[in-house]
């Protein structure tokens, strides 16, 4: 318990030095760079630090002898370059390292340059290599001669000295021995910050770590080990790695796979990956449009799918009718509406999942009681019962939207053609702006989903043919009744307390008109 209370209180104190670091550098950088786009020099610079650090540790083998950022570029060979990418996927010359650019950071009048070269050539030492599309374009987000770090090449440096020597002094230690995850809880941070304007993009929402937790602990109940997890709208690959964090590193076999449609998440993925210590041949993330153009067509099955796609997106649905045909969507014989892509993700998902496996989506709730195309694939889904469990979670949840989303979970696997509905709205503990789910909150609902009993207002399993008589609405609310938290009411209480009020009022004004009386007389 003491150890266990140690690791905690390091983890608030790290988390704590790193909000106060990032808002410094943010102090150093206010006005030449908006908010937003602010966090991509910050993560960037973290994750710079980091594979220097990384790759420095993995040169010296553990001995103490060695110094590798003290050691002069020229004694590198050709062999021990090629040796090094094959490994870890990348080079860095020791005068590339992160801790030699930082020391001369504030003197060096051609920092802005020097850093685009050293970025470049990182990204270049894996040409040619099977780590060349892991690592390609990394750094093309840290744009080092942005006229958005000031119009002049010293305002430039200024400013990218700012934030390296920022990164420095976050004294941790070795990045490996930390109690935080310092990418996502920095993306987090910086998030919460800029909620107003970050954190989504066409209905795009960053998943909170909390709800992250509950999405890969469904996705992984019950599974003594998983082939491949996939998100097929990857974003930052949050969800990827907290099913890594919550679970023992051999459950998940053959590695991490994901597909993102915007660029800059993209690229923060792939960082994320390397940053958790992922090695490159254990992870996939690639760039593109999941609907019209999936990859990993040769790697599905997947055992694990989470995901939380963008909300009722448009997307180019019967406009395009070869979309019919396609696998993913053609069982259900109707597309999505070209308005709502919500069950073109879920049905995408369905066809990438395993027997075996399970998937846990994050979804707008009103997918599950429209009419039109969404109800005939939710005919679909309940007919061949590939539903296993909707939960409704509180509103408040996600950075930059108050909506109150439900998780459906799908599996292919289930034991009988119920469906179990979770009303897990009154479980969040408000905190600062947001509400979030605490690991008992978590635990309950992983408690109900296990053992699919009936708990009055809050689970509750549905035959199917109920749900069928229901026209297939899959609407929470539909099923488990809410609690009356409305007072009740003792009528005669109350009726005996009014007539007693009504009497001392009644004999307040006898008294006042007696008083009154008098001294008219």
């Amino acid at each position: 318990m003491t150890s266990t209370n140690s690791l905690t209180a390091t983890s608030i104190q790290q988390r704590e030095q790193l909000q106060r670091q990032i808002w410094k550098i943010a102090d150093e950088v206010r006005g030449a760079v908006d908010g937003w786009d602010f966090k991509q020099y910050i993560l960037a610079s973290l994750f710079y630090r980091f594979i220097s650090e990384n790759f420095a540790d993995y040169i010296e083998g553990g001995d103490d002898s060695i110094n590798y950022a003290s050691l002069s570029d020229d004694i590198i060979t050709k062999e021990i370059k090629q040796d090094a990418i094959k490994t870890k996927g990348y080079f860095i010359y020791p005068s590339q390292l992160f801790c030699n650019v930082v020391v001369n950071a504030n003197t060096n009048e051609s920092l802005n340059t020097d850093l685009k070269a050293i970025f470049d050539a990182i990204e270049g030492s894996a040409n040619g290599f099977p780590s060349e599309t892991d690592i390609k374009g990394l750094f093309a987000d840290f744009d080092t001669t942005s006229n958005r770090l000031g119009n002049t090449v010293a305002d430039k440096n200024k400013r990218l000295a700012a934030v390296l020597n920022g990164v420095a002094e976050l004294d941790f230690g070795d990045f490996q021995e930390n109690q935080i995850d310092l990418f996502g809880d920095a993306y987090e941070f910086l998030i919460s910050k800029y909620a107003s304007n970050a954190g989504k993009s066409g209905g795009e929402f960053f998943t909170p770590t909390n709800v992250s937790k509950l999405i890969s602990q469904l996705a992984l109940h019950n599974q003594k080990t998983v082939n491949k997890i996939y998100d097929p709208a990857a974003g930052s690959g949050s969800l990827l790695l907290q099913a890594k964090k919550q679970f023992d590193k051999h459950i998940i076999e053959d590695g991490f796979y994901g597909q993102e449609i915007n660029h800059t998440t993209y690229n923060l993925a792939r960082m994320n990956m390397f940053l958790h210590n992922i090695n490159y041949d254990k992870f996939e993330i690639t760039l593109g449009d999941t609907l019209l153009n999936p990859q990993f067509k040769d790697e599905k099955p997947f055992d694990a799918i989470v995901s939380n796609p963008p909300y009722s997106i448009k997307w180019v649905g019967s406009d395009d009718t070869t979309l019919i045909n396609d696998e993913r969507y053609a069982p259900a014989g109707v597309l999505a509406p070209k308005s709502k892509a919500d069950f073109a993700f879920i049905m995408h998902s369905l066809s990438y999942l395993s027997q075996k496996g399970r998937a846990a989506i994050v979804t707008f709730p009103g997918i599950f009681y429209r009419g039109g195309a969404e109800q005939k694939i939710r005919q679909y889904l309940v007919e061949h019962n590939y539903v296993e469990t909707i939960i409704s979670l509180a509103p408040n949840l996600f950075y930059g939207t108050s909506i109150a989303v439900n998780i459906i979970v799908l599996s292919k696997n289930k034991p009988d053609s119920s469906v179990q509905f979770i009303d897990a709205s009154e479980l969040f503990k408000k905190e600062t702006n947001n509400n979030i789910l605490t690991d008992e909150h978590i635990a309950t609902i992983i408690q109900a989903f296990d053992n699919k009993q009936d708990v009055e207002h809050f689970a509750k399993s549905i035959e199917k043919q109920t749900i069928i008589d229901n026209e297939y609405n899959l609407a929470v609310s539909s099923y488990v009744e809410t609690k009356d938290t409305r007072e009740i009411i003792d009528i005669k209480k109350l009726n005996a307390e009014i007539t007693e009020i009504v009497t001392k009022i009644d004999q307040l004004r006898y008294q006042i008109d007696a008083i009154v009386a008098e001294i008219e007389s």
